[in-house]
């Protein structure tokens, strides 16, 4: 799930890292999270596939400058900017790292409880705009809210209803924090943005108490688009801070 995936912490933590908000021991520690261990496979004079701590400073020795979450899905390239090997790697797996400086595109394999990371060329992507994907996420929800509602979603999957309506209360908690150096509107606006993909993915496993096919389609449209905001939100969330 998006929610939890490494292509988050490893973005999020590797611009902390840049700004001098933490260690690249801190930085490894925190991307490799639950995880058994990470590899780097691709590194320029590395041979061998590079732990964490060693990735993270040949990435920072490279010229690294910056990191970028991709979260791609076929027909909306959320992060992506090319070229095509790197952008068919991402999509295939829905998420990816786009390093500036560089120019490097790190793509997850997860395997078990550990993670393989590719290293190909990537072109980083333009500026997300935060404050555009927040507004959108925001106005998606409310969208979906009002069409799984009038789609008697309470009665199909009651716990996807009582997760739309405590999603306002989302803030500071367990689970919801990016790393050191992002303001407490872009970790709201993430872990906003995660919960909204957990509900979409909850509720996308089945088509429920549907009725008809009508009334299927209208409520995997109304999922899919509150995934399509949550991604665009996530990444903008976790663009590098203005001060990086």
């Amino acid at each position: 799930m998006l929610t939890t995936s490494a292509s988050v912490r490893f973005t999020v933590w590797t611009n902390a890292m840049l700004t001098g908000a933490c260690d690249p021991d801190t930085a490894a520690e925190k991307i490799l999270g639950d995880d058994v261990g990470h590899h780097i496979a691709g590194l320029a004079g590395h041979p061998e596939p590079a732990t964490l701590p060693v990735a993270l400073n040949l990435l920072r020795a490279a010229g690294t400058r910056q990191a970028h979450l991709a979260l791609p899905v076929p027909g909306d390239p959320i992060g992506l900017a090319g070229p095509p090997t790197f952008n068919e790697a991402a999509l295939e797996i829905g998420e990816a790292v786009v390093l500036t400086g560089p120019e490097l595109g790190l793509v997850p394999s997860y395997v078990g409880p550990s993670v393989q990371w590719s290293v190909l060329p990537a072109a980083s992507p333009r500026p997300a705009d935060f404050g555009e994907a927040d507004r959108g996420l925001r106005m998606a929800l409310i969208d979906a809210a009002e069409s799984l509602a009038a789609l008697e979603v309470a009665k199909w999957k009651p716990e996807v209803a009582d997760a739309l309506i405590d999603i306002r209360k989302i803030g500071r908690g367990s689970g919801d924090e990016l790393a050191p150096g992002y303001e407490p509107r872009a970790v709201k606006a993430a872990a906003t943005a995660r919960r909204c993909l957990a509900i979409a993915d909850a509720a996308l496993e089945d088509d429920g108490a549907a009725v008809t096919g009508a009334e299927a389609d209208a409520r995997r449209r109304a999922l899919l688009d509150l995934a399509t905001a949550a991604r665009r939100a996530l990444v903008a969330a976790c663009a590098p801070p203005i001060h990086a």
